[in-house]
């Protein structure tokens, strides 16, 4: 067979433009780090990179996320930790103030520092997130939570009982904030008596008492009193005066026999029943304090208050109108710093309670940041597995193709010189 110099030059051209292009595929792959170069060559593995293309990219939103959320977390818990410090020196100045040798402007001093203080956590409790909005409204976030209404004369809640939440892996979300329904407003107040001055019925026969006070002055033991006697349930009728008691005094029935009460509930006897003597002394009852003036017969009567909340902001307003006060003296003005007291210690434990709820979720975060990462890695692995090109597998391909084209270009140069005349 002839080959004709036409057919020859072209073969050699076919041969060496082949082997440009697998020069050309092979750095390619090289500078581009692909295994595969279209979609032809490799259908499956590349459908599957690219399912582990669009986890990897998800995971980074994800990350985005654990890292805007880390932040707000970390702000909140700086807040709350500077808000439990405010609430502790508040309750440092008011046991301070109970001192009874300090003077009534001595007590004025201290109102001044607890005002410094209420101001102090007033702006705490307004805080704003690096976005501008405030981190203890709920979804209210817009809205400031406390501001303080003057006509009540006290502090309001302006925000919801909403919790943002962030998405940081499939099916996982955590809360991004705390409302201050649920870290301020839920602060139970000091459990008390309805009023300190007892009521004084008309009776008969006669009702010989004419003056009557009821403190509590032990309060764990009047805690468990309240807690067990008050009568609050909803579902069953109640009358006017079941939470209402009644210290009932009864003459001697001669008079070297001394006066006796007993105390009621709703004008039935207690179990066991509450008698003794009357004295001088004052009568000890629950944790309370009780005094009256006056002979038997008589009776005088005090109802437990209904358990109510206060917040911190209106616990220290209370108190330092009490410091203000200079009529308040002896067992009134000590229930006003009880009363602070106790709202202040259940404040500051509200508070810690939320720290600790703030705690476990930033301990999740970092679990599930830990997981998120070791997922990306492995998403990364597969996906270089079946479409990254083994980089010194590439490069020992490209080397093999620039010696195959060197080779053809120096065949082809060859070829085209010859003639005749090389044969003879």
């Amino acid at each position: 067979m002839r080959l004709s110099n036409n057919l020859m030059y072209q073969n050699n051209i076919n041969k060496i433009l082949d082997n440009q292009q697998g020069v050309a595929n092979a750095q390619e792959r090289v500078t581009t780090g692909e295994k595969y170069l279209t979609t032809s060559e490799a259908p499956a593995a590349i459908s599957q990179a690219m399912l582990y293309s669009n986890k990897i990219q998800t995971n980074e939103q994800y990350t985005k996320n654990i890292d805007q959320l880390n932040g707000r977390l970390e702000t909140e818990e700086s807040v709350l930790q500077s808000i439990n410090s405010n609430i502790q020196q508040a309750q440092e100045l008011t046991i301070q103030a109970g001192n009874g040798a300090y003077t009534k402007d001595d007590l004025k001093t201290f109102a001044s520092e607890l005002s410094g203080i209420q101001q102090t956590l007033a702006n705490l409790m307004n805080t704003r997130s690096e976005d501008g909005k405030f981190i203890f409204s709920g979804y209210q976030d817009s809205t400031q939570p406390y501001q303080f209404d003057s006509a009540a004369g006290e502090y309001t809640y302006n925000g919801d009982q909403g919790q943002h939440q962030i998405t940081i892996a499939e099916g996982v979300s955590i809360k991004a904030s705390d409302n201050g329904f649920d870290t301020f407003e839920k602060t139970d107040a000091r459990l008390n008596v309805l009023d300190n001055k007892a009521d004084i019925p008309t009776t008969t026969p006669a009702n010989n008492i004419t003056k009557g006070t009821v403190y509590v002055d032990g309060q764990a033991e009047f805690d468990k009193f309240h807690q067990a006697q008050y009568n609050a349930d909803p579902t069953t009728p109640v009358s006017s005066t079941a939470n209402t008691f009644s210290v009932v005094t009864t003459a001697g029935a001669t008079t070297n026999d001394p006066d006796t009460y007993e105390i009621l509930q709703d004008g039935v006897s207690l179990t066991p029943p509450q008698t003794g003597e009357v004295t001088d002394d004052t009568i000890e009852f629950a944790g309370m304090k009780i005094q009256f003036e006056g002979s038997a017969p008589g009776q005088l009567d005090f109802s437990l208050e209904k358990p109510h909340k206060e917040n911190v902001l209106n616990t220290l307003q209370a108190l330092i109108t009490g410091l203000n006060d200079g009529t308040l003296e002896g067992d009134d003005f000590q229930q006003v710093l009880a009363d602070g007291l106790v709202q202040l210690q259940n404040a500051s434990e509200q508070v810690v309670f939320t720290q600790a709820s703030l705690g476990g979720r930033m301990n999740a975060l970092e679990r599930v940041s830990d997981s998120n990462l070791a997922l990306d890695i492995q998403n990364k692995s597969n996906r270089s597995n079946l479409v990254e090109v083994d980089m010194a597998e590439a490069i020992s391909e490209l080397t093999k193709q620039e010696t195959a084209l060197q080779a053809s270009q120096a065949t082809f140069g060859r070829l085209t010189n010859l003639s005749l005349f090389d044969y003879l």
